[in-house]
């Protein structure tokens, strides 16, 4: 059947790349129609070339008044009563001494800022801000056409282990000003040498109570820093890769807003997921991505694959991964790197191996390289292209969503049980291989598994679980497994504390909505650095 208005119809969609989606939708709809609900005029600050999604802005002359959407007949609003929301820190390519403050306006504004300083008292050091003016038009006879301004300030040279004071604003609306004391934000960098801390993870959140909730028990963790293992806040809901999903570019505000009371304070650091393709942007889908997070741009292009970096952060270095490249199941995106992300992994998981000071090696992303779910499983291509160079460079964990379940693994080598571990159990990447954990209960509707759960406390071990793997023709292929140790059907998330020392270990925590502990076991390496 086909879709309404402007969405592709299903009999295409079926056969197109996000790419060529991309195409289809750009000549559908005139740049007429895009034009009259996005052009910029003199007055605001918004984004040029917005038909390429994400963009600098220039400051255009001064006005007294912020405007909801440019364009002739706008509603106007006193700039001093803009006020931000939506705050969400990421970590530059150097924890120790960058930060990428961003948030979002429902307004345009003048000469976007970020105030910055050692106590709340004196933001004396200023930052311009870029803006990312995205505009969505309406896809459907059910959505409206969206303008959404973004703002993001790159923070250098900061000092190792300091804590940092913040307040966003623009020419309107001053942060140090006393009756904003209370939306001053703060942040700590990364210490100059390891020491024990704590990071959380999850994938797969949405907007919802559960999420809220769930972002409430990892702010009490007092992590470090969070890693989001894709599907961040289902604008598109069916994540099919087909522009039959369509999208509501208005979720991403209630994503933010709900997220800032963990994100202004807690590097978010986000990769993608087959829900954050959106094709309208660009031609691969992430002109959305680029439009509202900052994140590290030391990956193969940041530009076309924003949800790839690495970053070191004490003894741990972490790699994020755009499995939306590799996956069997939604090849929507197959191949949209060349090879180039794969390439690159290589060469990041080896230098990061050989850089003094790191002990383990953490990559996360979005599809599961091994899980038992009756909703998507295992996806064969990760497994295909990535577990060899997880094994190669013996990374020590392996953190996805797309399941919306936890479910841990025993330690894998070679597709094969090389250690089992039960709850309170231990592996070593060298001696035993590799532990393989979705944790993708952040807040979106929960999966279930084709056999019952096991998790602390409710113990049920089996010898083998029936599950599948997608392969490469797009096919399920069924096999009994045993590698499934611990699983759970309920929202949770992950907290991972870190040791360094002569026998360095990671500690991870499986915990539930609740507060309940669903999972704990260890990670360890034969010697510190």
């Amino acid at each position: 059947m086909d879709t309404p208005r402007f969405g592709i119809p299903e009999r295409l969609a079926r056969r197109m790349t996000l790419a060529e989606q991309h195409e289809y939708l750009r000549d559908r709809l005139s740049r007429r129609r895009v034009l009259r609900g996005g052009a910029a005029t003199a007055g605001t600050v918004a984004g040029a070339g917005l038909l390429g999604g994400a963009a600098c802005a220039a400051d255009a002359k001064p006005a007294p008044a912020a405007t909801r959407r440019p364009g002739p007949g706008a509603a106007t609003v006193d700039g001093a009563r803009v006020a931000p929301f939506g705050r969400h820190l990421a970590f530059g390519a150097d924890p120790r001494t960058q930060m990428r403050i961003s948030w979002q306006v429902p307004f345009a504004v003048r000469k976007p800022y970020v105030r910055i300083g050692t106590s709340p008292l004196e933001l004396t050091r200023k930052v311009e801000a870029e803006v990312r003016h995205l505009h969505t038009p309406s896809l459907s006879d059910e959505l409206p056409a969206v303008d959404q301004f973004y703002l993001h300030a790159a923070v250098e040279g900061l000092r190792p282990g300091v804590t940092y004071y913040y307040g966003v604003g623009h020419a309107d609306r001053d942060p140090a000003e006393p009756r904003h004391f209370a939306s001053v934000g703060t942040f700590r960098t990364a210490p100059e040498r390891p020491g024990k801390f704590v990071f959380t993870a999850f994938g797969d959140q949405g907007v919802s109570y559960d999420a809220l909730a769930n972002d409430q028990l990892i702010l009490g963790q007092n992590p470090s820093f969070h890693l989001h293992a894709g599907d961040l806040c289902y604008a598109d809901t069916t994540g099919h890769g087909k522009k039959s999903d369509l999208y509501d570019a208005r979720v991403w505000d209630s994503f933010l807003a709900q997220t800032d009371s963990v994100a202004a304070s807690v590097p978010w650091m986000v990769t993608t997921g087959n829900h954050d393709m959106e094709a309208w942007y660009s031609p691969d889908g992430y002109g959305g991505q680029l439009a509202r997070w900052s994140l590290p741009d030391n990956g193969p292009d940041p530009r076309k694959a924003p949800g790839v970096y690495s970053f070191a952060y004490g003894n741990v270095g972490v790699i994020a991964l755009d499995a939306n490249d590799v996956s069997y199941e939604i090849p929507v995106n197959k191949g949209y790197t060349d090879g180039a992300q794969t390439r690159w992994l290589d060469r990041r998981l080896g230098q990061l191996r050989d850089r003094p000071g790191i002990d383990f090696l953490v990559v996360f992303f979005h599809h599961c390289a091994y899980s038992t779910t009756s909703a998507h499983a295992s996806d064969g291509g990760v497994r295909d292209t990535w577990v060899p160079l997880f094994e190669k460079h013996q990374v020590d964990l392996v953190i996805n969503g797309h399941n919306h379940v936890y479910e841990r693994t025993d330690a894998i080598r070679g597709g094969k049980v090389a250690r089992r571990v039960p709850v309170e159990g231990g592996a070593d990447a060298v001696r035993d291989g590799i532990v393989y954990v979705t944790a993708g209960g952040a807040g979106a509707k929960l999966y279930g598994f084709p056999v019952p759960d096991s998790y602390e406390g409710h113990v049920k071990d089996l010898d083998e679980v029936k599950s599948y793997h997608w392969t490469e023709d797009g096919e399920k292929n069924r096999a009994g497994v045993d590698w499934s140790r611990v699983r759970y059907t309920g929202f949770s998330f992950l907290a991972v504390e870190v040791e360094p020392g002569p026998r360095p270990r990671l500690t991870v925590t499986a915990l539930a909505e609740s507060g309940e502990r669903v999972d704990r076991f260890e990670v360890t390496r034969p010697g510190g650095q």
